[in-house]
């Protein structure tokens, strides 16, 4: 099941038990795969950063439908536009939704308009410390190193 469950990848998940007193059995199936990207640097690196930011930031079972709607939008974008021009500014826009969805706001309360890379790696910029003590704070994996990669990555675009 390695290559199904991967960060990016779209899966459906069966969970059944015959009793309470059982452990549980899951079905996975593959819905949409996002491991031809994961070959590309700056797409992996950016699948990498969204994929760990989530995952140790939102509580289990807890749903948050908008956060869902926005990581697949966000991830659909890394892996159809041509560079990273047409998905940096729905990185910034995640990263504020969800400082906003688990209650922490964002740093300067504006939203975030983006409309060039160099904008984007501002306010990436911007973002980076609320996320790293506020989101990230109690996390004991270093969750930021795959946000610096990206950054650096992201970085070597505009210089």
């Amino acid at each position: 099941m390695r290559p199904v469950v991967i960060p990016g990848n779209t899966v459906a998940v069966d969970i059944r038990a015959r009793s309470d007193s059982q452990l549980p059995f899951a079905r996975l199936e593959l819905i949409q795969s996002r491991a031809p990207w994961l070959a590309e640097p700056l797409p992996a690196a950016a699948i990498g950063w969204v994929t760990a930011l989530t995952a140790a930031t939102l509580p289990e079972r807890h749903p948050y439908p908008k956060l869902y709607s926005a990581l697949q939008a966000l991830l659909d974008a890394i892996c159809a536009a041509p560079s990273a021009r047409g998905w940096a500014g729905a990185l910034v826009a995640y990263e504020v939704l969800l400082l906003r969805e688990l209650g922490y706001g964002s740093p300067d309360r504006a939203r975030p308009a983006v409309s060039n890379l160099a904008e984007a790696l501002d306010w990436l910029d911007r973002l980076q410390e609320s996320i790293a003590t506020r989101l990230l704070a109690h996390s004991r994996t270093d969750v930021m190193g795959a946000r610096i990669l990206l950054r650096e990555r992201l970085g070597k675009m505009v210089a």
